[in-house]
């Protein structure tokens, strides 16, 4: 019984061995510590978008990227567990590959940076690779070759199904929260309320690996095969996982809930496709192909289901739409939400932001107001207001339709997201077009507060 014992400790011991070198493995990394600065920087840049719309910021991106950062790690141990029975054969040139992968694909669109399309990308290649058998070169592109030949793509697809899988929770979970309130220039030209919802979790991966020498597992992965017979040993994967919509005729939260189930959908299609081309080599290229272009359908559907829709940020007959609420502010202790209508201010009928103001005046210490819910009832509310508090409770009201900037949607490149630039469009009344033109650039102009007319995506 003590030979036991002492057999079963040393195992353990063993495993706690090679967890803690697999995690000074991934602090040796510098692909975790390039997801997170790149994370820190899109947030910077909603920051600084809301503030040149709103003169206030909505959220803070230190702590949204702090929020990322646990939800990538609680993720990252669940698919680390995942992937335990699945099992993935990876090399520290396949590592260099995927995220050589994930980094060029980024120069051309930064949501390009995911999993799916890497793992996609390298199946194609070494598909193409495997039709031209004589050509073997030398040096490092010979080294490039050999890594990609022996790269594992059903097993990688699978990586990537099961990263899917995690982003659809977290998706559901936090994607809503992450949401950034936009101007945005609706299908007839006048200015509709909408949110941009783009997120990054960088994510830590404990993978078990076959490796020589190493504890025995009492399962054997699916794939792999005979190469678990040997051991098993841990490698450490940083990846950085993504999601990105735009919603004018929906609240984020529903977004988020319609977005992550369409996710499962897709990660149990790419899975199914991997473990299939795995047993049937020749699917391989359809699994690899499948993965990136179905991705893009989804992004495609859900760019065409919201041109179909009306937008629901828009300011009624009676009352003004609410398009977002400030953390903290009275707005939010009131509980008004998002998307719903300030009817009455005080006992005033309020249909602009004048007759709001001019509302609140009448009673500087204390107001009542009724607001239209979801369902159309009304709810009524009061309370004291104090110096210093925001001058609409911290409502963020939906665009006048005629008046404002606009931002205009376009494809992020990393040059864009570095530069911090965006494209914005002023859109004026009659009258104030006409006094803007004989403005010259100066204080409180465009051109002073440095708008450049460059593309944006978020």
């Amino acid at each position: 019984m003590t030979k036991e014992s002492d057999r079963i400790l040393d195992i353990a011991m063993e495993w706690v061995w090679m967890v803690l070198d697999a995690g000074l493995m991934m602090l040796a990394q510098p692909f975790y510590y390039i997801s997170v600065i790149l994370i820190g920087i899109l947030y910077r840049r909603q920051v600084l978008l809301e503030r040149m719309l709103f003169h206030v910021r909505v959220n803070g991106w230190q702590s949204q990227t702090l929020r990322t950062m646990l939800g990538g790690l609680v993720a990252g141990l669940g698919v680390s567990v995942m992937m335990a029975f699945l099992g993935i054969t990876l090399t520290m040139s396949a590592v260099l590959c995927l995220w050589a992968a994930s980094l060029l694909l980024m120069l051309f669109r930064v949501r390009f940076l995911c999993f799916a399309y890497a793992a996609g990308l390298l199946g194609i290649v070494q598909s193409v690779l495997g039709w031209f058998p004589g050509w073997q070169p030398e040096g490092w592109l010979g080294s490039v070759h050999t890594a990609l030949l022996n790269l594992n793509v059903p097993s990688l697809l699978a990586l990537a199904a099961v990263l899917h899988l995690a982003e659809a929770g977290l998706v559901m979970l936090q994607g809503g929260r992450f949401a950034s309130p936009l101007f945005l220039e609706g299908k007839r030209g006048k200015l509709v309320g909408g949110y941009q919802m783009q997120s990054f979790w960088p994510l830590p991966l404990f993978l078990l690996v076959p490796s020589a020498g190493g504890p025995m597992l009492p399962w054997t992965p699916f794939f792999g095969g005979d190469a678990w017979m040997s051991g098993a040993g841990i490698a450490a994967l940083p990846v950085l996982i993504g999601f990105g919509e735009m919603t004018q005729s929906m609240l984020p939260k529903q977004k988020a809930v319609i977005s992550g189930k369409r996710l499962v959908i897709y990660s149990s299609i790419v899975l199914m496709l991997s473990l299939l081309a795995d047993w049937w080599p020749p699917l391989m290229l359809a699994a690899a192909l499948a993965a990136p272009l179905l991705h893009e359908g989804l992004a495609w559907y859900s760019r065409y289901e919201e041109q179909q829709r009306s937008p629901l940020f828009v300011h009624p007959p009676k009352g003004l739409k609410v398009l977002a609420v400030l953390p903290g502010s009275p707005a939010e202790e009131l509980g008004i939400l998002a998307g719903e209508t300030i009817l009455k201010v005080n006992g005033t009928l309020v249909r602009s932001k004048e007759q709001l103001h001019a509302a609140l005046r009448q009673n500087a210490a204390f107001c009542k107001l009724e607001v239209q819910n979801y369902e159309g009832e009304s709810k009524f509310m009061q309370r004291a207001i104090y110096a210093g508090e925001h001058h609409q409770l911290g409502v963020i009201l939906s665009p006048d339709p005629d008046a404002g900037l606009a931002v205009r949607l376009k494809p992020l490149s990393i040059a864009g997201l570095l530069g911090m630039k965006w494209s914005l469009k002023n859109k004026m009344t009659a009258e104030e077009e006409g006094a803007e033109t004989r403005t010259p650039a100066g204080k409180g102009s465009p051109a002073a507060a440095g708008l450049e007319k460059d593309s944006l995506e978020m």
